[in-house]
């Protein structure tokens, strides 16, 4: 499991919705802190909640300079609809060959659902160094992170 102070483990996928554009972990550090929220699927209530929630939070994340993305095992087209049904502001990555979510150890199934191999709910903050500043990992994928806790880190990474 990917902790404070580990090296956070970098990785490429699909962003920014249906434009199918390459998203490459690396290219975004360096320039402020980097929150990675891994959810487990896009359009379900508990996922839809967080990510609503973290939107209204958009504001607090670019007053500490923190650049925020959206993790989930999600089509680039899936995350594109969810994205524009929510306003969100902050880009969604498309993590469908499950690398990242491997890599932070998050991959789970939800046979109820039919989801397997998806994101487990969980939150990191990276500084500039690519280093885990914050980790919070669900208990349960229909928990919520502590939001101001979350945003003392950023504030602090």
């Amino acid at each position: 499991m990917v902790s404070q102070g580990d090296a956070a483990p970098t990785f490429t996928a699909t962003y920014k919705g249906s434009d199918h554009e390459t998203f490459d972990l690396d290219d975004h550090l360096g320039e402020g802190p980097v929150v990675l929220a891994f959810f487990p699927g896009a359009f379900t209530p508990p996922c839809s909640n967080e990510m609503v929630a973290l939107q209204e939070h958009h504001a607090d994340f670019a007053a500490a300079d923190a650049t925020l993305f959206g993790v989930s095992a999600d089509s680039a087209f899936s995350q594109g609809a969810f994205a524009d049904e929510y306003d969100l502001e902050f880009g969604l990555v498309s993590d469908m060959a499950g690398d990242a979510i491997e890599a932070y150890d998050l991959s789970m199934d939800i046979p109820d659902l039919g989801l397997y191999g998806v994101a487990n709910r969980a939150v990191f903050v990276l500084d500039d160094d690519g280093r885990v500043a914050y980790d919070w990992v669900a208990d349960d994928p229909t928990n919520e992170p502590d939001y101001g806790e979350l945003l003392a880190a950023v504030e602090d990474a």
